[in-house]
Order: structure tokens, then sequence, then C-alpha cells
């Protein structure tokens, strides 16, 4: 069964902007159980809106007798700072006023997402883990912290992702917060501020996830009759409604900066430079379908990363697919894994 827990960090946390959180906490799941060595660690990065909970949205992977049995390792997941399912963020208490943050909490960077990670990770005792896996803005901080702490991990999984956030994400992000700071009730400092900009943010943030085929493959009309009422329009307007159920404008805002920032060549001389810190066995996972991280992104790390492994996943989905096909992805780990070092360890459900 999956355990929740809150790991609370005291004192002044200083921020890479030179900014500091007077503490913070952080919300993480565990499924599973230690081993006698410790060495059986899957420690899993969350994308955009995910929790720390990742049986919610990434279920295809962790259960028994799937790619991560929770009979064999031990699987955690920590709610990013500056996220809204227990850690803090915009909408915590700021110990300095005693109201919530709002518009004040300071700007991050996947780097300082990343050292939090690692406060915990050190609070926990844990001096190797056997692999770090994310997609999408969990594979950029997967990666931030593979160079930062390149001792830690055996093996790093990045799916759907990139080295740099490219000025077509960036684009894209500005877009949705543009839409954000449209609500005129953004200006406001209650809970619910810029809440329907967040709705049609989302809704523009599905045409990266998404693509043309894929709109096409599920939102045809199955009559040439309409003029109106669209089920792509129905679709949109449903998935920003159903995201303003479970998250908040502030944070929205603040983990796409944190995406825009990732740039693992900065202060450190370059892209390559900082890829050559890495000491892990590494897989890079592109889909064939991506419109927001093409797989020329993932493909230019493996060609920069020393002996690492470059996989495509054919699907119709664009970038969500990193969400969807199970199948395809657990068979390139599983692969990945029986050519770099433990066959004997990983056992696929047949």
């Amino acid at each position: 069964m999956i355990k929740h827990s809150t790991y609370t960090f005291a004192g002044d946390f200083e921020l890479e902007s030179g900014k500091s959180i007077p503490g913070f906490q952080l919300s993480y799941s565990t499924f599973g159980e230690l081993n006698e060595n410790n060495d059986n660690i899957i420690w899993v990065c969350h994308a955009l809106t995910g929790s720390s909970d990742f049986l919610v949205w990434w279920d295809g992977l962790f259960g028994k007798g799937r790619i991560y049995d929770p009979e064999k390792y031990f699987i955690i997941c920590a709610n990013t700072l500056g996220g809204c399912y227990g850690s803090t963020g915009p909408l915590s208490t700021n110990p300095a006023t005693q109201k919530p943050f709002y518009h004040s909490f300071p700007s991050l960077t996947i780097r300082d997402i990343v050292k939090a990670f690692d406060y915990l990770r050190q609070h926990l005792g844990f001096s190797r883990i056997h692999t770090v896996i994310g997609g999408s803005m969990g594979g950029q901080q997967a990666l931030e912290w593979a160079i930062q702490s390149p001792e830690v991990f055996q093996h790093l999984i990045q799916i759907a992702s990139n080295a740099k956030h490219s000025p077509w994400g960036i684009a894209f992000n500005e877009t949705q917060r543009a839409a954000i700071s449209q609500d005129i009730t953004w200006q406001l400092s209650i809970d619910q501020a810029g809440l329907n900009g967040m709705k049609v943010a989302r809704s523009i943030a599905l045409l990266s996830y998404r693509n043309y085929q894929t709109y096409e493959l599920t939102q045809s009309e199955d009559s040439d009759e309409k003029v109106d009422h669209f089920k792509a329009s129905s679709y949109q307007n449903y998935q920003g409604e159903k995201l303003s159920q479970r998250f908040n404008a502030y944070t929205y805002w603040i983990l796409s900066k944190a995406m825009d920032s990732h740039n693992v060549g900065r202060n450190r001389g370059g892209i390559s430079p900082a890829l050559n810190l890495i000491k892990s066995k590494c897989l890079f996972i592109g889909i064939s379908t991506d419109v927001l991280f093409p797989i020329e992104e993932q493909a230019l790390l493996a060609k920069q990363v020393k002996g690492s492994t470059f996989n495509v996943l054919e699907s119709k989905f664009g970038h969500d697919g990193f969400l969807i096909e199970y199948e395809q992805l657990s068979n390139s780990i599983y692969a990945f894994y029986k050519e770099v070092s433990e066959p004997e360890k990983i056992k696929l459900d047949n």
C-alpha cells in the first residue's frame, strides 16, 4: 500500500536567484519496502501538474507484476517545491506574515526544486539510488539531479524531455501565462485568483501535449451536419474545468516558469560539459509524434552522453504518450536494464 509522508526543512532555503524561502515542506509518497542493502530505490519525478501519488497518473509502471513491482523495489516520489499537493507553494502560509504567499512566492528554477529533493534524500539516508525517472518537467528534474549529484544515481531514465527548454516550449508557457494574466481576478490575493485564465492556459497546453492526428482520432464528429457544439470544443473546455478542480493559477505560473529556466549548461560552460558530469547509465526516450519535446531533443542527449541509450515510442498521442504507452515504455526500460546491468532482477508481467 502506498504511504504518504511529509518532510520539513527548517531554516532559510536559499534559491538560485539569491532569494530564500523561510523553510519548506515536501509531501512525498512511497510504495514497497527497502531491501537490506538499500539499493532498490526508484525515485520518480512528476510532470507540471502531477503529484507525489504516482499510482494516480503513472499506474501502468508500478504494481505487482509490472516493471516496478513493489515486492522488488522501494518507489518514492515527492511533490515538487512550489506545488499544491502538500508541498510548500504559493498557497502556503508565509511565516513572516502569517498569510498565504500568493504573488509574493519567489520564482523557482529546476535546480531549486532538485536541491529541495536532495535535502529529502539526505534526510532519508539514501546514499545510492537505483534509478531516477521522470517525464516532461519531471525529466528535466531527473537530468539536472543526475548532474548535481552524479555519485548518487545508478540509472537515469528521462522521457520526452530535454537538456534545455526550447524557445518553442517557452513560447507555449508564456502564452499560457498571458491567458492567466488576462483574468481580471489575477491581481487579487485570493486562492481562486486567475482560475478562469488557468482554464484557458490548460486548453492551450493541450495543443502541445497532443497533435493534429490525436484530435482527428479522438474528437472527430460522427455527423457532417454540425455547425456548432463540436466535440473538440467541449473537450478543451472540459480539460480546463477539470484542472481547475485540483490546481491553482499561482502554482501553474511558478512551475511553468521553473520549466522555462531549465538549462543544464548554465554556469557550467555549456550543455556538453554539464552532461559530461553524469555518471549514471542513461536511457533517453522520445515519442514519435511529440511536438512539445520533439525526438531531436532526446537524440541530442543520447549523442552527447557517452554510452547512453536512445529509444523512440511510437504513439498517436503526442507528448502525452509517456502517460499512455505503458507497454512500450516498460519494454524499453526492461531492455535497457537488461543491456546495462541486471536482467535477473527485473521481470515483466507476462
